[in-house]
């Protein structure tokens, strides 16, 4: 199993940014994939979800109304737009998926940084 975020950087507020992670070794399509993030000193948060087939999404209160959770069942490929970030947003995002058994996978995680 490996999972791959790409597409951090640093960015102005108000800017945007594409998250992506490129998902192989399962079944990419049966299972609901996240997005957290992780800022220093702060405890690992989950910023947006997406289910299998049907792709019904959920946000953080935190992000609603500027992030948008995607997914590509055919590039098994997960991705985040995040626009009018904030310098809260700065953190480490990783994508993340559940199996049955609750053992967690995630990714190496891609800096955000928001600043001016």
């Amino acid at each position: 199993v490996q999972l791959v975020e790409s597409g951090g950087g640093v960015v102005q507020p108000g800017g945007s940014l594409r998250l992506s992670c490129a998902a192989s070794g399962f079944t990419f399509s049966t299972y609901t994939m996240k997005w957290y993030r992780q800022a220093p000193g702060k405890e690992r948060e989950l910023v947006a979800s997406i289910s299998s087939t049907r792709g019904i999404t959920n946000y953080a209160d935190s992000v609603k109304g500027r992030f948008a959770i995607s997914r590509d069942n055919v590039k098994n490929t997960l991705y985040l737009q995040m626009n009018s970030l904030k310098p809260e947003d700065t953190a480490m995002y990783y994508c993340n998926f559940r199996r049955v058994t609750a053992y967690d996978y995630w990714g190496q995680g891609t800096q955000v940084t928001v600043s001016s």
